[in-house]
């Protein structure tokens, strides 16, 4: 019986060890259709709409930079972040696509891809969405948001391929 206290703490140990899994030291390829820079460049009846954006979206390998392009005629903000009814707000983060539905996970960052203060302008902190991505032809991608109306119908700019990257 006390040859089994002893062991016990060593039963613990494999099966800690064994439920456990390093995290990859490189990216992983991603999606090879969305590898590239792919631009929405308009909103139907965007003339019509009181707020919408427009996006520029970037994918290598399991990454993605995103640049939100807002415009608004409407000022519902006193300070001077959306300077006349037009910002620009960028996420990063990475990706992974299941079935039809593509999930991004990141932060919100500025243009040079360092991590947003709080205490800056706009939205800070984690960016989530869920797109279910439809190909429309070979150099245009629909992404319709689960949490917006308008769809994103990105034509691609640029094609790259994949050369993962060390973490």
């Amino acid at each position: 019986m006390l040859r089994v206290f002893r062991l016990l703490p060593f039963a613990f140990y494999l099966l800690a060890a064994a439920s456990c899994s390093f995290n990859p030291n490189k990216q992983t390829p991603g999606q090879a259709y969305l590898q590239g820079e792919w631009q929405q460049d308009s909103v139907s009846g965007q003339k019509k709409l009181i707020d919408y954006s427009l996006y520029r979206l970037t994918f290598s390998c399991d990454s993605f930079f995103i640049k939100i392009d807002s415009h608004s005629k409407v000022n519902a903000d006193a300070d001077s972040c959306t300077r006349k009814g037009s910002w620009t707000e960028y996420c990063k983060g990475t990706y992974h696509q299941s079935n039809d539905t593509l999930h991004l996970k990141g932060e919100f960052c500025n243009a040079d891809k360092s991590i947003k203060d709080e205490k800056t302008c706009l939205r800070y902190g984690t960016y989530e969405e869920y797109f279910k991505v439809t190909k429309k032809t070979d150099s245009i991608i629909r992404f319709a948001s689960t949490s917006n109306v308008i769809p994103i119908d990105a034509r691609l700019k640029k094609r790259t391929s994949c050369i993962p990257k060390p973490l």
